[in-house]
């Protein structure tokens, strides 16, 4: 591996080149792109329950073809047998096309992700690895992911029902919040590299990978793909305990299955965009590069990789999973808002500083020296600093909120004089920190034993007896 600077500050080395291509080898390669992704949900589902299960000491599915491997067809048969319910209350067009729209958003990303180097085909036809690419590849893969949403919130609105609404707006307001640090964290990559391209992104990563020049943006970025895809923990829209399922209730069969489809895919997707800006691609890891030579980094080989990378993120999906409990919905939105954004923007001041005075000054960047320590020390010691203080700003409790357990310097308000009346106000509220509710006369009726009835004879009549 290169130790000189030029990594850092290299140029994009060229697009792809696609002028060998006919349209049927286009759709070879759409055709392909589909088959990858279908299968990959289905290996999916058996891979997430099977890790799951070590981490809670269980087998997971081990009946169903070997160690389980065809658990996951009778899975989508079971969804796809299912009768299918439509709401009598629901815009049935909007009702239908809400899926629809999810599952072809998802499947729209992979159309510009490079799986590999030029390759060479039966007959010596030579074409690269990936569908297609644009000069503003990045720029199409956030618009897409954008209009993604619009599935899930038009699938909650369109229902007639206000749990999938609730699941709906919450959706919304999640992926708007966190698309916001996840382009942020992009941007930074798109400085450095020069190109909005996929596969120049990939090429300026020959010699170093961006996920290690550029930390805080990576760190930003996957902290970022947890809330955009809706996993654990900010998994808000699905929240079964508060949200009733969240935005799919009313759905079933076919119609629940395709958003559950995106759902994985989605996962993939942005596993994919991150294997691509920031884990170099295709390339293979820099050991096996300096042990076995530049033929692990060519053709075919490159698939591989890119495939592995893929799944090393699909498995911390699972992994974060399998470990963290859910967000308060304060407490997911506050940490979008206040830390992630904040960071990625104060990282994107500094990225785009460094980048301005190398491009209009004249020197040699691999001659810089700052303080007689070199650029990458720096660099490398200001994204250490970014992340201490991530930790920190996330620790510091909000001082406009007063602990509402007692104890650990907690103050908790001193009770009312007046009693509480929930009813106050027309409708029943809950009392508030120090507040009580009156006692029940219901539970004191039941809890105090009964005054045995009063003998209501006279003496005379104790006595004529």
């Amino acid at each position: 591996m290169n130790t000189n600077l030029a990594p850092i500050l290299a140029r994009s080395t060229g697009a792809a080149d696609f002028s060998n291509d006919t349209i049927w080898v286009s759709v070879i390669k759409a055709v392909a792109i589909l088959l990858f992704l279908l299968l990959s949900v289905l290996f999916a589902l058996w891979f997430e329950r099977r890790i799951i299960a070590r981490f809670q000491q269980r087998l997971g599915p081990n009946v169903r073809g070997p160690f389980g491997l065809v658990q996951s067809i009778p899975d989508a048969l079971k969804l796809i047998l299912k009768e299918d319910i439509t709401v009598k209350a629901a815009d049935k067009v909007i009702y239908l096309i809400a899926p629809v729209i999810s599952v072809f958003c998802a499947f729209m990303i992979y159309a510009v992700i490079p799986f590999g180097p030029m390759v060479e085909l039966p007959g010596g036809f030579t074409t690269p690895l990936q569908l297609t690419d644009t000069p503003v590849s990045i720029l199409y893969i956030l618009g897409i992911t954008g209009l993604g949403v619009y599935g899930i919130v038009l699938g909650g609105w369109s229902s007639g029902s206000s749990y999938p609404l609730l699941g709906a707006v919450r959706s919304t307001a999640q992926i708007i919040s966190y698309e916001l640090g996840m382009s942020l964290a992009l941007v930074s990559v798109l400085l450095v590299a020069g190109s909005m391209s996929t596969s120049e992104i990939v090429n300026s990563q020959e010699n170093l990978w961006w996920a290690f020049a550029l930390l805080p943006a990576f760190v930003v970025y996957l902290i970022s793909a947890f809330g955009e895809v809706n996993r654990l923990p900010f998994d808000l829209p699905e929240a079964e305990g508060e949200l009733v399922a969240g935005y799919q209730t009313e759905y079933s069969s076919m119609k629940f299955a395709w958003f559950y489809l995106a759902e994985y895919i989605n996962m993939l997707n942005v596993a994919a965009v991150a294997t691509t800006v920031f884990m170099g691609g295709w390339r293979a890891p820099w050991p096996l590069v300096t042990l076995f030579g530049e033929g692990v980094d060519q053709g075919w080989w490159g698939l591989l990789w890119f495939i592995l990378k893929i799944w090393l993120f699909m498995f911390l999906f699972v992994w974060v999973r399998a470990t963290l409990l859910r967000f308060r919905y304060d407490q997911f939105m506050a940490f979008g808002w206040k830390v992630l954004i904040p960071v990625a923007l104060v990282w994107l001041g500094l990225v785009a500083a460094f980048q301005g005075v190398r491009h209009f000054t004249s020197f040699d960047p691999t001659a810089i020296d700052v303080g007689g320590l070199s650029l990458r020390t720096v660099l490398f010691g200001i994204a250490g600093i970014l992340i201490v203080v991530t930790i920190v700003m996330y620790l510091i409790p909000d001082r406009g909120k007063k602990p509402a357990v007692e104890g650990a310097g907690a103050k908790v308000p001193e009770p009312a004089d007046e009693p509480f009346d929930a009813f106050a106000g027309g409708y029943p509220v809950p009392p508030l920190p120090g507040q009580k509710l009156p006692p029940s006369t219901r539970r004191a009726r039941v809890t105090t034993p009964a005054a045995p009835a009063e003998d209501e004879t006279t003496d005379e009549e104790k006595t004529d007896g």
